[in-house]
């Protein structure tokens, strides 16, 4: 007979604590508290109908695909600003050639994602030899895309715009991968089961699903993969908490921080992919202030400013909250002049959250 004995180094810890050491928690109660919200105020005015649901989950995905990304950056320590900027100048790479020029779309799409993945490279790469704040590099790149592209728009086209683009994209073979939509046949299924209502025309009330949404999932469960299972989702952690100490632990800092400028910088051309695709135009101005929202989006998700800290499924919730009080303002009829305020103060409100939630989950260790 065998006596068990229990390692005193070893401490039980308390589900509380487990459960506040987890950044995605003040982002699952934000949104369950949304929805409680909107179910009250909302409830009858088609938010929650198949097609709301579409709507705010297309909203929440454009934002949310920035937001996986960004997150991954922001607990490595490191934000880009130009990524806002980044979404108007791949929109215009991929609209010009085809209009102007008779491009095949698929070329201008990887000439879009090549160019940003660059530019992604220039600013990781000047944030890592200089020590520069990544603030004042990719705030520098901010304004230096966006004025590029528009002074290089206006000279191709004599215009900020250019239009006409599903003329060219219509039967290209990346088209689908973008700006099409999935499960057509199970919607219609559910419809004819009476799951999902129907039109006056007897068709289901909507067609498929936005492949965003799919990208934005997609994108999410990768990213978290990467951050919880693999080498690289460590150096993130360890780059962000404690650079010095990472450098020391022989943890390559320089690289894994100038791969994910290059990331951000991709998530910022697969946004503008779609948008530019599914809306069949382009225009300078585009991705104005995006960088600031997939932030919020970021920080609302749990995401410490510090670094660090945080997760891709948290963003995910912070997107979603995003897109759910986009839309139920919309839905509802509300000013929507008081959306950027909720968001302002949704952001203060949640870094005051997570501060609290980090101090309470260390002291429960």
């Amino acid at each position: 007979m065998s006596l068990e004995v229990k390692d005193e180094r070893v401490r039980a810890v308390p589900l509380l604590g487990r459960l506040l050491s987890r950044p995605e928690l003040g982002a699952i109660a934000g949104t369950v508290l949304i929805f409680v919200f909107f179910g009250i105020t909302a409830g009858d005015s088609g938010l929650f109908s198949a097609k709301g649901i579409v709507n705010f989950l297309e909203v929440s995905a454009q934002l949310g695909i920035l937001a996986a990304a960004v997150a991954l950056l922001m607990i490595a320590g490191e934000f880009d600003l130009s990524i806002g900027s980044m979404i108007g100048f791949a929109g215009i790479i991929i609209a010009i050639p085809p209009i102007m020029w008779d491009w095949p779309v698929w070329a201008s799409v990887l000439m879009a994602f090549a160019s940003c993945a660059f530019v992604g490279y220039l600013n990781g790469l000047i944030v890592v030899h200089t020590g520069l704040p990544s603030f004042i590099v990719t705030l520098g790149s901010l304004f230096m895309l966006r004025g590029l592209t528009l002074g290089v728009t206006r000279g191709i086209t004599g215009r900020t715009q250019a239009s006409g683009l599903h003329e060219y994209s219509t039967g290209d073979w990346i088209t689908p991968f973008f700006a099409g939509q999935v499960f057509r046949a199970p919607i219609g299924w559910l419809a004819e089961l009476g799951v999902i209502g129907k039109r006056a025309d007897g068709l289901p009330a909507i067609s498929g699903i936005p492949v965003s949404i799919v990208w934005w999932i997609g994108l999410t469960l990768f990213f978290t993969w990467l951050l919880m299972r693999t080498r690289f989702g460590n150096w993130i952690f360890a780059s962000g908490g404690e650079a010095n100490a990472a450098r020391n632990m022989g943890v390559p800092v320089a690289r894994t921080k100038i791969t994910l400028f290059i990331m951000t910088a991709l998530a910022a051309a697969l946004f503008a992919t779609v948008q530019v695709l599914v809306t069949g135009s382009a225009d300078t101005l585009r991705g104005n202030l995006k960088e600031f929202e997939a932030i919020i989006a970021v920080v609302i998700g749990g995401t410490l400013l510090t670094g660090g800290y945080g997760s891709a499924i948290g963003a995910m919730f912070g997107a979603l909250i995003f897109g759910v009080v986009q839309m139920g303002i919309f839905y509802t009829g509300i000013d929507t002049d008081w959306f950027k305020l909720f968001m302002g103060a949704m952001m203060v409100v949640a870094v005051l959250f997570n501060s609290y939630v980090r101090a309470r989950a260390m002291r429960s260790r």
